[in-house]
Order: structure tokens, then C-alpha cells, then sequence
């Protein structure tokens, strides 16, 4: 049994769909810079564009923690000043419920690079949101 993957990608420095192994296996959509999820515009349009490219399909989440504002987390290789807030990353992520999901990842944490110890605590919610809409999903079934 073979899945066509389906993923959401932040796309900043990354085109997956310049890379040919990905582009026979994979649908991907670009997440939005940040300054689509003001408050002009919201977290509720990217919900519904994500749910869309991913539509009924076995669907993998892969959380980009440098996406993030560098305010919540900081401790990563490449911070992005004005990214999206972790407010706006939870409501993105709750508004998945409901999709196939079949797994997930949260990368790019650095703690060498946080004192605080900020940035692992938001990897870890994070991914734990994760792992509780996946079992939501496969509860569901």
C-alpha cells in the first residue's frame, strides 16, 4: 500500500518541489509569511487553505519552530524576526482536527542556543498538540 505524501512546509529557504525525488511523491503547500497571519487577515484563511492542498489524504505535520517569532523562540538555527506568535501557531494546529493525520515532527529546536530554556518548552507543546491530533484522528477511524 503506498501513500502519496502530503505535507505543509514553511518554504522560506527550502522548495521541495525543486528537489525532482519530491516532486513525483509529494504535495506541498508553502506556509505563509507571517505577515498573512495579522490580525488583518488571521490564522482562519491558512486553515482553510492547509485543509484544502491536504484535503482527504493521510497527512504529516512538520512544525518549523524557527517560523516562530525568536520572542518565544529563540533557540533555533535560523530565527525569523516577525514570525507568527505561539498563540497563532496553537489555533493553526487546532484547526487541523478533523484532517487524516498520520504523524508529525516539530524541528529545527536548538536549546544550545536559548538560555532559558524557552524554545524546548515550545518544541514540546507543540509536538504534544501534535501527537494529540494524531490520536485524535486515528481514534476517530
Amino acid at each position: 500500500m503506498s501513500y502519496k505524501k502530503r505535507g505543509i512546509v514553511d518554504g522560506v529557504d527550502y522548495d521541495p518541489m525543486k528537489e525532482p525525488r519530491y516532486a513525483e511523491l509529494a504535495t506541498f503547500m508553502r506556509a505563509p509569511l507571517a505577515d498573512s497571519l495579522d490580525a488583518r487577515v488571521g490564522v482562519e484563511p491558512v486553515i482553510e487553505e492547509a485543509r484544502r492542498v491536504v484535503g482527504d489524504g493521510p497527512t504529516y505535520i512538520s512544525f518549523d519552530v524557527d517560523g516562530l517569532d525568536p520572542v518565544y523562540a529563540p533557540g533555533t538555527g535560523t530565527p525569523e524576526i516577525g514570525g507568527i506568535s505561539t498563540v497563532d501557531a496553537l489555533r493553526f494546529l487546532s484547526g487541523l482536527r478533523g484532517l487524516k493525520l498520520i504523524g508529525g515532527d516539530v524541528v529545527e529546536v536548538a536549546p544550545p542556543y536559548d538560555q532559558t530554556g524557552n524554545t524546548a518548552l515550545v518544541g514540546a507543546s507543540i509536538m504534544f498538540e501534535i501527537l494529540c491530533l494524531v490520536a485524535d484522528s486515528n481514534f476517530a477511524r
